[in-house]
């Protein structure tokens, strides 16, 4: 199942990288390159918000690439009736759509730094890091995976737009994309709003990788608080599974 869906994804490659890269792209643009251009961001504003958009991207790929096409399988395809019927356990048929989401999100990740690269000529990159750089991304879209199952399995087809909607804006604007979390002292109730969004570590512990020098969560922290959303995000989210898949 796993070797068919990456087969999909690669013959509709193009189509794949458009609907990922797009919003990011343009965010780095214009947040990146034209604020800075005209004087209305610091300089070197672009190397603090380029982790924070790979993180948005390895969040929001993984999310989308799972809870949308697993509303549809549940609510009108009945695609996923077919994969039930394959022999192994559920457990694995969400696992493997799990590892699908995932490996989508990392390959949107890293294309971001060539994107990257293109748009603002060059990025914070330190070879020294490229490990941590890995598990932050892995666990990163991991976690927008788990999202999406927790997503595509609690909500009903006529409401996903709402609910992916009411999910996606908190995170964008909550989860340190843009800006460092120890930067947020003068807004100590956004801050504690922002340290409850899981994706906050996401770009902390990808900062502490590739710009060390701005203020950061320590990456120990990020990597336990990833580890422990994802525990909690896959436990609800494969008892939904189950649940939706004997109904």
């Amino acid at each position: 199942m796993l070797r068919r869906d990456v087969h999909v994804t690669a013959h509709d490659l193009p189509t794949f990288l458009a609907q990922v890269i797009l919003q990011p792209l343009f965010l780095l643009f214009v947040f990146g390159k034209v604020l800075g251009s005209l004087g209305y961001t610091r300089g070197g504003y672009a190397n603090l918000l380029f982790p924070g958009l790979v993180a948005l991207t390895a969040v929001i790929t993984g999310m989308q690439s799972l809870a949308f096409p697993l509303v549809a399988e549940f609510g009108w395809t009945m695609e996923i009736e077919d994969r039930l019927l394959a022999p192994m356990s559920t457990a694995l048929v969400a696992a493997e759509k799990v590892l699908f989401a995932t490996l989508r999100a990392i390959t949107a990740s890293v294309v971001m730094i060539p994107v990257g690269i293109l748009v603002l000529g060059s990025i914070p990159w330190r070879w020294s890091a490229l490990g941590l750089f890995a598990v932050i991304v892995i666990l990163g879209s991991l976690l927008g995976a788990a999202m999406g199952l927790v997503i595509g399995t609690s909500v009903q087809p006529p409401q996903i737009n709402i609910v992916f909607t009411l999910v996606f804006t908190p995170l964008l604007f909550t989860g340190s994309s843009q800006y460092p979390w120890p930067s947020l002292s003068r807004l100590p109730w956004f801050k504690v709003v922002t340290a409850m969004n899981p994706m906050t570590y996401v770009s902390e512990g990808l900062r502490a990788a590739m710009v060390p020098r701005v203020p950061h969560i320590e990456p120990w922290i990020c990597v336990s608080v990833l580890v422990g959303s994802l525990l909690v995000l896959m436990t609800v989210g494969v008892r939904a599974f189950y649940r939706r898949a004997i109904t």
